[in-house]
């Protein structure tokens, strides 16, 4: 693949995740429990950590990029996604910050399935694999916090 279109994506994925950042840092800011914005600072830091991985990526190519497969509850598959607003509970915010993350991975894995075959297809199935886990920790939460305390 060329390293001008290599680079493009590299890009997009940069922007992606630096979207990912400003979108937990918002919801730290709506609220009020200092557990939930931990947890939230915790995903905005996984989602500063991408962007290092990615300029890593670009600098010294995908060779030594190792697959990896997550488990899925499939919780998000049934949930209605709601808009950020400033009187959110708990429930509203994983509900919420899950369904980002599925979003994420669902684009990652369209993109690769355009890409089948190519180098660039093993890096946009890691992202999205990274985006699975992310979804993944949001649902069991939701399991954990939500499903149980109903």
């Amino acid at each position: 693949m060329k390293k001008e279109k290599f680079n493009e994506i590299i890009d997009f994925a940069v922007e992606a995740e630096k979207e990912a950042v400003a979108f937990y840092g918002d919801l730290q800011t709506k609220t009020k429990f200092s557990a939930i914005k931990d947890m939230l600072k915790e995903f905005e830091n996984f989602e500063r950590g991408h962007i290092v991985q990615l300029e890593k990526i670009r600098n010294e190519g995908i060779e030594n990029l190792v697959e990896k497969e997550i488990h899925d509850l499939n919780l998000s598959d049934y949930l209605v996604e709601g808009e950020p607003s400033d009187d959110m509970d708990f429930e509203d915010i994983i509900l919420i910050a899950m369904k980002r993350e599925e979003a994420a991975k669902n684009l990652y894995q369209t993109f690769a399935a355009k890409m089948e075959g190519t180098e660039v297809e093993k890096l946009l199935l890691r992202l999205a694999a990274d985006e699975s886990e992310h979804k993944l920790k949001f649902e069991k939460i939701y399991d954990d916090k939500v499903l149980r305390d109903n």
